[in-house]
């Protein structure tokens, strides 16, 4: 897929993928579980300038965030893959409207927020209507994991025409390797920049 060399802000959304409390904070689900790795740490304070760009320049930003939905009885209705994955999830990790389901304070707060159940920020939520409705045509995607949420969200923007920019290092897995293979394996479907050249694209842009 060709690199995108120029963008219109005013049409463009930051869509960050999980990046919230129960993922990063030391005292959310994963962090009690010492299930966490720098680089996925690193993350927010790499995004933010160029968070602050885009919305200075008109742009927007929007939080997709892992919820499980609690069932009846407050135990949450969890997939049998992840249950197993990650034995520790348990009553009240990543809940709606609880504080391990927010986005981590150094992004807070996103114009929109989307709770979303799988991996793909499409499946099943409100995201579309939203870029409809703010006439977003091009999405820069960073976040978690990158080969799950990350992956899954860009191939499916792919999917509906939508152009894309993946953040190299705005984005991050639990093992090293895993992510660069992945970043390799994207190539064909978006585009690719750090941070720092993304902010600068933002900044250069003359729609504005």
């Amino acid at each position: 897929m060709a690199q995108i060399d120029s963008i219109d802000p005013t049409r463009t959304a930051l869509l960050t993928i999980d990046l919230q409390n129960d993922f990063l904070h030391p005292d959310g689900a994963y962090g009690r579980a010492g299930q966490s790795a720098p680089a996925i740490a690193a993350l927010p304070e790499r995004i933010r300038p160029l968070r602050d760009a885009l919305k200075a320049k008109g742009g927007v930003y929007i939080s997709a965030q892992f919820t499980l939905v609690p069932g009846p009885d407050g135990e949450p209705l969890i997939a049998p893959h992840l249950k197993q994955l990650r034995p520790f999830l348990g009553r009240g990790d990543f809940a709606p409207g609880s504080w391990g389901n927010t986005l981590v304070d150094t992004l807070y707060p996103a114009d929109f927020t989307i709770e979303k159940v799988a991996y793909s920020a499409f499946y099943q939520t409100r995201l579309e209507f939203i870029l409809k409705k703010m006439a977003i045509d091009t999405l820069i995607v960073g976040g978690i994991v990158t080969n799950g949420g990350v992956a899954s969200t860009l191939r499916d923007a792919h999917l509906r025409d939508i152009d894309t920019i993946m953040l190299t290092d705005g984005c991050a897995a639990f093992k090293d390797a895993v992510h660069k293979a992945t970043v390799t394996s994207l190539a064909t479907v978006c585009g690719q920049m750090s941070c720092a050249d993304a902010k600068d694209l933002v900044e250069g842009a003359t729609w504005v």
